[in-house]
C-alpha cells in the first residue's frame, strides 16, 4: 500500500467563484464568508465553525427526530437517513435557511440545488465509525462545486467521534479506494482509501451544538467511534449548482432551493407541506431506490437492500 502525500497541483475547488463579476466589472462581494474562510476552503478543503442553527433550534430538531424514532421502533432506519428533507418539513426548511444558503452562494453562486441530506448518528458508546474516503469516488456527480454543510445537533468532539479532515487532500486526483463492507462502518460499501494515511496530518472538526462545518466534495475525511455517553447527531446538507450532472445514472433528483435551474439535469423534488407528506414520501421512495443503485453500482452488493435498522445508510 502506498502512502498519502499532499500534492501541490492547482486548486480547482469551487470554480464557479472564479471570474464571477458584477455587471460593472467589480468582483462579487461575499455574503457571509470572510476572505480567510474562502481561502481556507480553497487551501484545506474545509472550514469550521460557522453558524448552523441556534442551540434552541438544535434542541427542537433533535426532539422532533427522536420523537419520530420513538414512534417508529427505534433508531432512524437506513432508508430514512437519506434525502430526509423529503420526509421532515423542519429539515426541508433548514436546507432553505437563508444564512446557510448565503454561505453556499459565496462558494457556488446564486443558483443552488440541495442534492441530498444525510444523517450521521452514532449511538453512545458504540462501535460505528466512518473510514477514510472521498465522496466524489462514488456519488457520480460531475462537478467540482458540491459543498457539504455538516450541522451538529449534539456536541461533535474527539470523544464523541467528530469528523477528521485531511487538509489539502482535495488537491489530489481521486485516491484509490477499496470496498470492505466492514462491520460497524457507516458507509454503504465500507469504502476505504487504499493508501496509508498519516493520522498526525488530520484535523479534528470539533463542533458545539448548532455549529456547522463546510467541506468540499473531494476532501478525504473519516471519524472514529463515539466513546461518549450521549448520541452524536449530525445532518449533512449537500448543495450543487444546476450545472452538475449525474454520470452513473440517467435520472437523479434535487430540490431547487435558490435561484433558477436552466439546465434540467435533475428532476425537481417536491417541497413537503408537513412531516411525511404523502406526495413527498412517494418521491422519496423512488429517489432512495435510485440512490442505492448509484452507490452500489458495479459492486457485488449492487442488488442489496440498504439496512432498514442499523447504522449503515446510503452515504
Amino acid at each position: 500500500m502506498s502512502t498519502y502525500r499532499r500534492q501541490g497541483c492547482p486548486n480547482l475547488l469551487f470554480p464557479s467563484m472564479i471570474g464571477r463579476q458584477m455587471p460593472a466589472g467589480e468582483e462579487i462581494m461575499a455574503k457571509v464568508l470572510t476572505g480567510d474562510a474562502i481561502e481556507a476552503l480553497r487551501r484545506d478543503g474545509f472550514h469550521f465553525p460557522i453558524h448552523g442553527v441556534s442551540e434552541v433550534d438544535a434542541a427542537d430538531y433533535r426532539l422532533q427526530l427522536e420523537t419520530f424514532e420513538n414512534e417508529n421502533g427505534g433508531a432512524l432506519k437506513g432508508s430514512h437517513r437519506f434525502k430526509s428533507h423529503l420526509l421532515f418539513k423542519w429539515l426541508a426548511d433548514l436546507v432553505r435557511a437563508p444564512h446557510i444558503l448565503d454561505a453556499v452562494e459565496d462558494l457556488i453562486g446564486p443558483n443552488i440545488m440541495c442534492w441530498n441530506t444525510h444523517w450521521f448518528i452514532k449511538e453512545a458508546n458504540s462501535a460505528s465509525f466512518v473510514s477514510w474516503h472521498q465522496d466524489n469516488n462514488y456519488w457520480g456527480l460531475d462537478t467540482e462545486d458540491l459543498v457539504s454543510v455538516w450541522v451538529a445537533l449534539s456536541p461533535a468532539t474527539i470523544e464523541s467521534g467528530c469528523m477528521r479532515m485531511l487538509p489539502g487532500s482535495h488537491l489530489n486526483p481521486i485516491l484509490p479506494h477499496v470496498d470492505t463492507n466492514a462491520e460497524h462502518n457507516m458507509l454503504t460499501r465500507g469504502q476505504t482509501i487504499d493508501v496509508d494515511i498519516d493520522e498526525n496530518l488530520a484535523v479534528d472538526v470539533e463542533l458545539k451544538t448548532g455549529d456547522a462545518a463546510l467541506f468540499a466534495y473531494q476532501i478525504a475525511h473519516a471519524s472514529y467511534p463515539n466513546q461518549s455517553d450521549d448520541r452524536r447527531i449530525a445532518v449533512a446538507l449537500r448543495y450543487i449548482p444546476p450545472t452538475a450532472k449525474q454520470m452513473l445514472a440517467d435520472w437523479d433528483s434535487a430540490a431547487l432551493v435558490r435561484g433558477e435551474d436552466t439546465h434540467g439535469n435533475f428532476e425537481h423534488e417536491p417541497l413537503p407541506t408537513c412531516d411525511l407528506d404523502p406526495v413527498a414520501v412517494a418521491f422519496h421512495t423512488r429517489a432512495e431506490e435510485q440512490q442505492r443503485q448509484i452507490l452500489y453500482k458495479d459492486t457485488e452488493w449492487a442488488d442489496a437492500r440498504v439496512s432498514t435498522s442499523g447504522a449503515r445508510a446510503p452515504y
